[in-house]
């Protein structure tokens, strides 16, 4: 009996593999065909990530980021949000550009879309993993109603530090935790298949050694050895490699003297040769400039040493759309290295099902029924008492029901600060004050 169960999961196994094997072979192929029909400019087009500025719906046409999109200029677009505006932007890109690819919309869903759980560094604290995944289900369903298609999350910056400004968004100090949650919010974002509608891609951040900033100073350089680095800090990044994370995004600080956004052991042999990291890097909000900075060099020379590092897509910064050609000519880059970069972005799309339906997260029933809802606001609440910690002192804590307790201050009463930080979505109308 036990080889008969052991020879159906061999089975089983087997044909996973084999079915996989032709989804990516179907995907190569398509992705492939793509590449070759497009110019330059369009492949650089599809390493920009532009953050969107909010417009009335209806007008999107006369936006700034219109024209760009119109131009093929765009490979995705962040900040923005609604089924309604999403859909008009996608329309522009599948409408009124040559190859009509489709965009790809992203948002900070941190810790909760509308629907808010605690804080990251309160989710850890219930040190369970089938909450924490399920908090990031939740997260996904409302986000993809709502025309969300790509999250930047988890953030698994392991910091020991307390001045570091951005503890809250991580997992605390300890790595196995940190390693278990970016796991499981990895499966709680993308499920078992991207394609579904209900899902969402995750984006592993910030990638790497970013909570470990020399005197908690944000942005500030990092300097570690390779045994430390390996065993306390690279851990989660690589759990959520393991999980099939689709997207990692580079930090801001320096590594060995290198920043992030530009180093190439960090990208290139790090993650992708020893890790077998096969999704898309994506830099942070305008990280490849701010390199000039850590005098890296001039502005067409921070997007060059980018491109070479391995990351594939410019967060706002826009210097791989308006520099790179110039630097191919000069033969700074290569084509190859503008094609390959411009390939996993596509495959990421192609996962996402948006070539073969590019409104299928624009769906207004599911946005007016499946966010914010009472059962997500139930299982919030419910999640939230199992991150409580209780303190026990002397029989005065936990604090006695029988007894009364005074909430003195402005914070008592402020919805604005019951979400947390990060919560880009949330209405802090609907708040429920302590």
């Amino acid at each position: 009996m036990k080889k008969y169960f052991l020879f159906l999961v061999a089975l089983s196994l087997h044909l996973f593999v084999i079915a996989q094997n032709k989804k990516d072979a179907a995907m190569h192929a398509y992705v492939t065909k793509l590449l070759a029909k497009m110019t330059l400019e369009e492949k650089l087009g599809q390493l920009n990530l532009p953050a969107a500025s909010d417009f009335v719906t209806g007008q999107a046409s006369s936006t700034d980021i219109a024209n760009k999109v119109t131009k093929g200029q765009v490979g995705g677009v962040f900040n923005i949000r609604s089924v309604a505006k999403i859909k008009e932007l996608q329309e522009l890109a599948v409408n009124k550009t040559r190859l009509k690819i489709p965009l790809l919309f992203g948002m900070d869903v941190i810790h909760g879309y509308q629907t808010i759980f605690p804080i990251p560094l309160g989710m850890s604290s219930t040190w369970d993993m089938q909450l924490v995944e399920r908090a990031a289900r939740i997260a996904a369903n409302e986000a993809s109603a709502d025309g969300i298609q790509w999250t930047f999350s988890p953030m698994v910056d392991l910091t020991r530090d307390s001045r570091w400004g951005r503890i809250s968004e991580g997992n605390g100090e300890d790595v196995f935790l940190s390693a278990a949650i970016a796991k499981a919010m990895v499966h709680g974002y993308q499920g078992d298949d991207l394609s579904k509608p209900n899902t969402i891609m995750a984006c592993v951040k910030h990638y790497a050694l970013y909570g470990a900033a020399e005197g908690g100073r944000d942005y500030n350089t990092t300097d570690m050895s390779r045994v430390r680095m390996y065993n306390e800090y690279f851990p989660p990044y690589k759990a959520a490699v393991d999980a099939g994370v689709g997207s990692v995004m580079v930090s801001f600080n320096e590594i060995d003297g290198i920043p992030a956004s530009g180093n190439k052991w960090l990208v290139d042999d790090v993650l992708r040769k020893q890790w077998n990291f096969n999704g898309f890097v994506v830099s942070d909000y305008t990280g490849i400039p701010e390199m000039i900075a850590h005098g890296f060099g001039d502005y067409e020379t921070v997007n060059v040493k980018s491109l070479q590092a391995g990351v594939d897509m410019d967060m706002v910064g826009e210097g791989f759309l308006t520099t790179l050609k110039k630097s191919l000519k000069a033969g700074r880059v290569t084509q190859a290295q503008i094609d390959k970069a411009c390939e996993r972005i596509l495959e990421a799309k192609y996962k996402l099902g948006l070539f073969e339906d590019p409104y299928r997260y624009c769906n207004e029933q599911r946005a007016a029924t499946e966010v914010f809802n009472t059962a997500n606001r139930k299982e919030a609440r419910d999640i939230a008492a199992q991150s409580f910690v209780l303190l026990k002192n002397n029989n005065i804590l936990p604090i006695a029901s029988t007894k009364k307790v005074a909430l003195v201050g402005p914070l008592a009463n402020a919805k604005e600060n019951m979400t947390g930080t990060w919560s880009v979505a949330a209405d802090n109308s609907k708040s429920i004050t302590l």
